[in-house]
């Protein structure tokens, strides 16, 4: 499956911009999950489900078809199905919340981070 196009690619000036958004991911992390979601060409329906979910309690519209991941769904789904093999502090161990707003920061969606926020007081991001 594709990606909405307008994903971007990761560069220092995008990680920079990451990291004023408030993410937490180094950079090496950073850029093994935009490598990685460059390549993305099939998903898992449960984190397609899990992130349509998310976005929808926060008022946030996802595109995604049969065909076509929004950028939004196949980065949360790199992130969530990285795993480390030193396990803290590491992506793996976020909330699923707060996971997807990692994914929104590395995308630069400033909008639907601050929709998702809103929509989670509760949760520390």
């Amino acid at each position: 499956m594709s990606k909405k196009e307008g994903s971007g690619e990761a560069s220092e000036n995008k990680y920079a911009l990451y990291q004023e958004m408030g993410g937490i991911i180094n950079e090496k992390d950073y850029q093994k999950a935009f490598d990685t979601f460059k390549e993305v060409k099939s998903h898992d329906q449960n984190l397609t489900v899990q992130t349509e979910t998310i976005a929808r309690a926060a008022g946030i519209t996802l595109h995604n078809t049969r065909d076509s991941l929004d950028s939004r769904t196949a980065l949360y789904g790199v992130l969530r199905q990285d795993v480390n093999p030193d396990p803290e502090y590491h992506h793996s161990q976020m909330s699923d919340q707060r996971l997807f707003a990692e994914a929104l920061r590395m995308l630069g969606d400033e909008e639907s981070l601050q929709k998702l926020i809103k929509s989670h007081p509760h949760i520390s991001f």
